[in-house]
């Protein structure tokens, strides 16, 4: 399968890249690919610049440290933070979740997915509940219940929260996602991009959407002149906002429903093809 390029016949020239990183830009074994490395900085060296947009934090980010041209930076944890890469990852703006909405929320899931168990992600790191099946063990965790994590004796003065997460070992991903949103919609975004069913919680309002409209906003670049990459639930908002939008050959049904345009999948350099096009057409 090629890309399709949407909108190319009097499409304004892009002045920006936001991709996606799990599942789009890098491969299955999260390494990135030569040839994608090649675009990404053929892209910079053409006055386009490069946003990594992601759901992961900014201590999961050697992924692409290497690879940093121009700007340096990037969106994190589904735009709940905006960080510098150059500096090894200084967070520059944060949308925190207000611990206060967070404990609501777990109420809330607990009340309506029994079984239900959480982690807290802050900004010094993450810590998790005893029955929460964490990805990398981090030795720095405290493992506690999520009313006792969200506890803070002077409130505003522990760390930022930046999403909460939400695991349940038998539900479905999508009506996990769905049920929550129906729990507790009104007080929080909810998204989702592992394949298990695993939520992602940020305040009302964050998303990786939001924080780029908002970081494009400052840079004078519209949504038109942004092309996008992703492949999950929580890239649905910004493949939607973008002017140009691509859905990865692995993308999720829902995902390829937003995207304008789609491509073949990440461990196929979906996101150099798309970009190769895009400068050849320049």
């Amino acid at each position: 399968m090629t890309s399709s390029l949407p909108g190319r016949d009097g499409a304004p020239t892009p002045k920006l890249i936001a991709t996606d990183l799990d599942g789009t830009l890098l491969r299955d074994d999260k390494s990135v690919s030569p040839r994608t490395v090649a675009a990404l900085a053929a892209a910079e060296a053409a006055g386009i610049e490069v946003f990594f947009v992601t759901g992961r934090p900014a201590r999961w980010m050697d992924v692409v440290s290497d690879h940093v041209h121009g700007h340096g930076l990037a969106i994190c944890a589904n735009g709940a933070a905006v960080v510098d890469l150059h500096s090894g990852g200084t967070f520059l703006e944060v949308r925190p979740l207000e611990r206060p909405t967070a404990l609501d929320v777990v109420h809330r899931l607990r009340e309506a997915a029994p079984g239900s168990s959480f982690a807290v992600e802050l900004t010094t790191g993450i810590h998790y509940e005893p029955l929460y099946p964490p990805f990398f063990l981090d030795p720095g965790a405290t493992v506690a219940i999520a009313e006792k994590l969200l506890y803070e004796e002077a409130p505003g003065a522990a760390a930022p929260v930046l999403k909460l997460l939400a695991q349940h070992p038998e539900l479905d991903p999508d009506a996990f996602l769905a049920l929550a949103r129906g729990a507790a919609g009104d007080r929080a975004s909810f998204t989702r991009s592992s394949p298990t069913a695993l939520l992602e919680v940020s305040g009302l309002g964050v998303s990786k959407a939001s924080t780029l409209a908002h970081c494009c906003a400052e840079r004078g670049i519209t949504a038109e002149e942004v092309v996008a990459f992703g492949d999950m639930p929580n890239d649905i908002e910004m493949l939607n906002w973008a002017g140009r939008s691509y859905a990865m050959g692995n993308a999720h049904p829902d995902v390829v429903t937003a995207a304008s345009g789609r491509t073949v999948a990440n461990n196929e350099d979906g996101v150099a093809v798309v970009i190769e096009e895009i400068l050849a057409g320049l």
